[in-house]
C-alpha cells in the first residue's frame, strides 16, 4: 500500500493548504508526513514551514497542485451558481403550491431584496459586456 502513495499530501484549509512530504522510507516502514509549507488559493503565496526551504520539485508539485486546485474551485463555483438557479425554481414552486402565510411572511422580504441585488448586478453586468461588444465591433 505504501508505495502507492503520492510524494506530497494537501490538507484543505479555508483559503489554501498545508503541504506535507509524504515518506515511506523509513526503518519502520511507516508512514511520516512532514509539514513543508503553508500555500494560499487566492494569492499564490507559499510559506515555507519554519527554516525549511522547498526544493524545485516541491516547487513544482504545489504549483501543479494550486493550478488544479484554482480550476476546480472555478468549476464548483459555476456548479453552485447552477445549483442555485435550480433552488431558485424550488422555492417559486414552494411559494406557488404550499408555502403557508407565515413561511411566506418570514422569507419575502429577504428574498425580494436578494434577488433585486441581484437583478440589479447581473443588469449592470450584461450592460457592460455589450457595450464592450458595441466597442469592440466599432474598432
Amino acid at each position: 500500500m505504501t508505495d502507492l502513495l503520492p510524494p506530497y499530501y494537501f490538507r484543505i484549509k479555508e483559503n489554501g493548504a498545508a503541504v506535507f512530504r509524504v515518506d515511506t522510507e523509513n526503518r519502520q516502514r511507516r508512514i511520516d508526513m512532514d509539514l513543508i509549507a503553508i500555500v494560499n488559493v487566492r494569492n499564490g503565496n507559499v510559506r515555507p514551514n519554519g527554516e525549511r526551504t522547498l526544493s524545485e520539485e516541491d516547487h513544482a508539485a504545489i504549483a501543479e497542485w494550486l493550478r488544479s486546485r484554482r480550476a476546480l474551485l472555478a468549476r464548483r463555483e459555476v456548479d453552485d451558481i447552477h445549483r442555485t438557479i435550480d433552488q431558485l425554481n424550488l422555492t417559486a414552486q414552494w411559494a406557488q403550491s404550499q408555502a403557508t402565510d407565515a413561511q411566506l411572511d418570514s422569507v419575502t422580504d429577504a428574498l425580494l431584496l436578494a434577488m433585486h441585488d441581484l437583478r440589479t448586478v447581473l443588469v449592470r453586468r450584461k450592460a457592460e459586456r455589450l457595450m464592450r461588444g458595441s466597442a469592440d465591433a466599432a474598432e
